[in-house]
């Protein structure tokens, strides 16, 4: 049995349809012809033996090996095929539409594969979940009509529906594998009612439920049984999340037996979605990948114990090879594609696969062989397919434009070779390898790389931080960073407990509660001083100045001069002191003052000076004293913009400023940065500028 297996697979794109035969030519299987028009779907039967496609007016099935056409079937506007497991029965599924005769579209078709015979129809609207279930020895087959759950027989179809089951709200079924098969109903969650999932023996769906369970938060769910059918595990998923802390909504595992004596959640000790789960081909373990990114994989047992922890890493995909020997780790999707394989005698680290891009990931039934392929539409460029060894190198490539489907041709783990205690080596990878290798040290070479690789980029830094080694803080948790930690007991991992504080929100920012000059947060009790509002000493003197925005000054504002010289904004009016006046100012720095002016007064209930507040006042928010502005005994505060220093300072002032932007480029000199030129005059002018600064006897 094992001389007759071969590495076969199919792949669909849209000007090719084709099959290709394994290691290690990987050339195409003699005899098939590619169809001249563009194939809508292919399907290969459970046991590998058959092969089908669908074209616009024609469905043809073949025998796997060989390519020979065994039926023609004139059926047009077929998008999906499915075969029995045993490739008895043919299912075929075409769009619902209307007839103009007002009759039911049978649009749900099952064929005879010996004969071509149609043996029996359906009406089938949606195209999700339109295959019919079938036991592995086809005795019967089972499909969900809305709440309803039909069971046929296969050998007779022409007698109809033989048993059902009635189960309100039901969304979903699935039938179990094994000699014993069992029928998973779940119940989607609906006005306030839990959801549920209900395990029914097949042959006695009269009865009652041989194990149930129910749960709230499970809008649709994922079933899936392990191979003996014995336990099925359920994700459960809603649409939204209320906590508003995933797009995807919240998940959740459950894991029941068959048998009905034992039922449990799988709890997960972080945070987050569960991204994909999978049992083991043994039914005695299974593995799932969860949390925020950097995700954890965990191993369980058949009972959720904990066997091993696989580490945090950019993983979203987990498969197990048919023969439950190796383990493949891998992100695909927004993730880099990077693939991790694990051996599970030991669980140590086997090999790992750099494949970006990856949109589909397959095992090969003899466990040694993984193909990876880039689909269309998920990406229109670089589509193809590559097949890896699982010691890590590649073995094979298939660059085909606007690919659309690719598989490996099924087999039965007994018909294969079996799988070697050690690693077995790579095979000699054929010539599209190489070629394959020299295309992209060409597109290297063009792109201006070296030596032919990729070129490096790494995350930007700014010019301060490069040259040295990245803080922990900013590491991901796989990488050598530091922990996720929540913090004050809680669970959000949004709350920033490891953010630097300068990128955290601890600091009040200015005018809030607790906000003071210098940085310094003075407490509660004190005063805060208003920019524009009068002096509080002034109104404790009681000189009240009426010439804001409130007072009767604002009314009687000076005039602009007919020889164009600007009005002060501010003037004070006819009968005020001449010390009130505020500095001339511009414009536009009169317009900010005024308006500040005017929000102060506002608060302070429309009056035309602020009232202070004492520090056990009944005010609801804090007033804190500004000690740093300089207010006269006017009650006017100074004009912005006006520092009050000569020229002798400011000279100095900007002299100093040089001095230091020579002294951090000193800096980064000693660190062996690479300074331009303007840099180096710089440098070289910083005497001058010293001679120049002690000339002003300025300290």
């Amino acid at each position: 049995m094992a001389a007759q297996y071969s590495q076969q697979y199919a792949f669909r794109a849209q000007k090719s349809l084709g099959l290709v035969s394994g290691a290690p030519d990987y050339a195409a299987v003699p005899g098939f012809e590619s169809p001249d028009v563009a194939a809508r779907t292919y399907v290969y039967s459970a046991d590998g033996r058959l092969y089908a496609y669908a074209l616009s007016t024609v469905v043809r099935i073949f025998q796997a090996e060989g390519a020979q056409l065994l039926q023609e079937l004139a059926l047009p506007n077929i998008v999906e095929l499915d075969f029995s497991p045993r490739g008895t029965y043919l299912s075929t599924w075409e769009r619902h539409t209307k007839l103009e005769e007002g009759s039911q579209h049978k649009n749900l078709r099952v064929f005879s594969v010996s004969t071509g015979e149609e043996l029996i129809s359906f009406t089938q609207k949606a195209q999700d979940g339109w295959q019919i279930q079938y036991t592995i020895s086809e005795s019967h087959a089972i499909r969900l009509v809305s709440s309803e759950v039909q069971v046929f027989r296969p050998s007779e179809w022409s007698k109809g529906i033989v048993d059902k089951l009635k189960v309100e709200g039901a969304t979903s079924v699935a039938l179990s594998p094994g000699l014993n098969p069992s029928v998973a109903v779940f119940v989607a969650e609906k006005k306030g009612a839990p959801a549920s999932i209900k395990v029914y023996g097949l042959l006695t769906l009269t009865g009652a439920p041989t194990c149930q369970k129910t749960f709230f938060k499970a809008d649709r769910a994922q079933i899936k049984w392990n191979t003996l059918g014995t336990q099925v595990l359920l994700l459960t998923q809603t649409e939204v999340d209320n906590s508003n802390k995933s797009y995807y909504g919240e998940t959740g595992l459950y894991l029941l037996s068959a048998a009905g004596n034992f039922d449990c959640r799988v709890t997960l000790d972080k945070e987050g979605p569960i991204h994909d789960f999978a049992w083991s081909p043994n039914s005695k373990e299974f593995g799932v990948v969860y949390g925020y990114m950097p995700a954890k994989t965990m191993l369980f047992d058949q009972r959720v114990r904990s066997l091993h922890d696989f580490g945090p890493g950019p993983h979203n995909f987990i498969s197990f090879n048919p023969q439950g020997r190796l383990i493949l780790i891998a992100g695909f999707g927004n993730l880099a594609g990077k693939m991790t394989l694990f051996d599970r005698r030991t669980l140590t680290k086997a090999s790992s696969i750099d494949a970006p891009n990856t949109s589909h990931c397959e095992w090969s039934p003899d466990g040694r062989f993984i193909m990876t392929a880039t689909l269309s539409p998920r990406l229109r460029v670089d589509n193809g397919i590559k097949v890896w060894h699982c010691s890590g190198p590649l073995v094979h490539v298939q660059l085909t434009e606007e690919l659309y489907q690719t598989s490996w041709k099924p087999a039965n783990v007994d018909s294969v070779p079996q799988f070697p205690p050690q690693l077995p080596p790579a095979p000699t990878p054929s010539e599209s390898v190489a070629a394959y290798e020299a295309t992209q040290q060409k597109k290297s070479a063009a792109a201006g790389t070296i030596g032919g690789g990729e070129k490096k980029v790494g995350a930007y830094r700014p010019p301060g931080a490069r040259g040295l080694a990245t803080p922990a803080i900013f590491k991901r948790e796989d990488e050598g960073g530091l922990p996720a930690s929540y913090g004050g007991g809680s669970s959000n991992p949004g709350s920033g407990a490891n953010t630097p504080t300068r990128y955290r929100g601890g600091t009040p920012v200015p005018g809030a509660p607790g906000y003071g000059p210098n940085g310094s947060h003075q407490g509660q009790g004190q005063r805060r001083h208003v920019p524009g509002a009068p002096s509080p000493s002034s109104n404790n003197n009681g000189n009240h100045n009426n010439n804001g925005p409130g007072g009767e000054g604002a009314k009687k504002k000076r005039k602009p001069k007919k020889d164009g010289a600007p009005a002060l904004a501010n003037a004070p009016a006819e009968g005020d002191e001449a010390d009130a006046a505020p500095a001339p100012q511009t414009k536009r720095a009169g317009k900010k003052n005024a308006n500040a002016n005017a929000n102060a007064n506002s608060a302070a209930g429309g009056s035309g000076s602020a009232t202070p507040v004492a520090g056990g006042s009944s005010s609801p928010f804090p007033i804190v004293e500004d000690a740093g502005a300089d207010v006269g005994d006017s009650g006017v505060p100074p004009t912005p913009g006006v520092d009050g220093l000569d020229a002798a300072a400011k000279k100095a002032r900007n002299l100093n400023k040089k001095l230091k932007a020579i002294d951090e480029l000193k800096e980064k000199q000693k660190r062996g940065e690479r300074l331009e030129a303007t840099q180096l005059r710089k440098i070289e002018g910083e005497a001058e500028i010293r001679k120049e600064l002690a000339g002003l006897q300025v300290a």
